[in-house]
């Protein structure tokens, strides 16, 4: 038997004091660790989220009794993330995080987007110093100072020209990025973890320093809604973009053709800073139907009802949770095929991808007229959700890469009555 293992979660950002994909993760992950027994701390700023979101969140979450939230607030407002974006240090905020690291023995210490605590935050230690360390990369920050690999706001990044990029997005540069900073603090971890394959090589080919295992994301509790999704949303047939309202997200290239697209509607559900043009560019299109900001329990009967989910992103995501959402009500998804988008489609068969106008309107017009192909794409990807990307099969690889790396740091796992051949047999499958 195993006891209940301790987990210390730190991230800038994590429900409600939010905004991203990173985050609902996160937020999932610690309720599923929550749901196994497991005690889970976790750790962001709510300074950083003010530096974005002067107000309150918009949406409330649900808490978890197995999961303690510790905000990060330091009084003095915007400056606490602007002294770490400078220094790459914790400045106002470290004596909470080393107080929880001494005060607790945690098994595991797993890192999110530390942006705005700081690489020096990765070689912070519990004081026995017998814990598994993980990073997960939301982004492309250990790499990329604008963390998107959108370079000059206009095209993604095929040559890294960062210190010019940072000043036409204007931000301050980190200094911290000219020394070995990240190197050294990248050293006290002991697994970096991408969510897609494309995310791992694309951090080797920029230099990252240590290697990167292949863990992707997962989504959770959607068989229910499923199996009662709830009353059709809009009456028209529609396509569905859901996510972030930025430029980076591509919006701006749907929006155009859907003057020629009479045989659905597009519904389009978040917000974000780029929302105002979106708005101005949509006109008084009546087939475009702005939603807002929903809940994710709102979110399922609109993927179910949706003829195809659209991902028009850009630039390079890491993964793309957006997809799991629609699989998981059959639906399928029509990616633009850049980073890892084509890596989920092909490995789903849940999708079609296109690289232009053109191709994204025949597209289009191939699944609103032929009802069977937009269902066996949707079939194909559901399958493909329940066995690659269900919180089952996500914990099943998070777990055994712990005991992995516990195995090869210290010889045992700490928590488990594990048996001396049970040890031996686990060393030798690590080596």
């Amino acid at each position: 038997m195993s006891r209940p293992l301790k987990f210390l979660h730190l991230t800038t950002f994590y429900p409600p004091y939010s905004f991203g994909g990173d985050a609902v993760y996160l937020y999932r992950l610690c309720h599923a660790l929550g749901d196994a027994g497991h005690h889970v701390d976790v750790v962001h700023c709510v300074d950083s989220y003010h530096l974005f979101h002067p107000g309150e969140p918009p949406i409330a979450v649900d808490e978890h009794p197995n999961v303690r939230r510790h905000e990060l607030r330091s009084g003095m407002g915007w400056l606490s993330p602007l002294l770490t974006q400078q220094t790459g240090r914790p400045i106002l905020k470290g004596a909470k995080i080393r107080r929880l690291l001494r005060d607790h023995d945690y098994d595991v210490i797993h890192y999110h987007n530390v942006s705005l605590l700081g690489p020096a935050v990765l070689s912070m230690d519990t004081p026995g110093r017998r814990t598994v360390k993980l990073y997960t990369t939301h982004e492309h920050w250990l790499v990329c100072p604008m963390h998107v690999l959108w370079k000059f706001d206009r095209a993604p990044c095929a040559k890294p020209e960062c210190l010019r990029c940072v000043l036409h997005g204007r931000r301050p540069p980190q200094l911290w990025r000219y020394t070995g900073m990240l190197r050294q603090a990248s050293r006290h971890v002991d697994a970096f973890v991408a969510p897609s394959r494309f995310t791992a090589a694309m951090h080797a080919e920029r230099g990252f320093s240590q290697p990167l295992e292949h863990l992707p994301h997962f989504l959770d509790r959607v068989d229910e809604d499923w199996k009662r999704p709830g009353p059709r949303p809009h009456e028209r047939p529609y396509f569905l973009f859901a996510g972030r309202l930025e430029r980076i997200k591509g919006l701006q290239t749907v929006i155009p053709l859907w003057a020629d697209v009479h045989e659905a509607d597009l519904l389009i559900a978040g917000t974000g800073t780029y929302e105002n043009e979106l708005r101005a560019l949509a006109g008084s299109n009546p087939r475009l139907k702005f939603l807002g900001a929903l809940p994710q329990r709102a979110l399922g009967p609109l993927y179910h009802h949706a003829i195809a989910s659209i991902v028009s992103s850009l630039t390079y995501e890491t993964f793309c949770m957006i997809s799991l959402e629609a699989f998981a009500r059959r639906t399928p998804v029509l990616a633009r095929n850049i980073g890892p988008l084509p890596e989920v489609i092909h490995e789903s068969g849940g999708g079609l991808l296109y690289r232009n106008d053109a191709e994204m309107l025949e597209a289009v017009r191939r699944l609103a007229g032929d009802p069977q192909l937009r269902d066996e794409l949707g079939n194909s990807g559901y399958d493909a959700f329940t066995a690659k990307w269900t919180r089952e099969a996500h914990l099943e690889q998070y777990f055994d890469l712990i005991a992995r790396i516990a195995m090869r740091k210290f010889g045992e796992l700490r928590w488990s009555n594990t048996s001396p051949r049970e040890a031996l047999i686990m060393e030798e499958a690590v080596t």
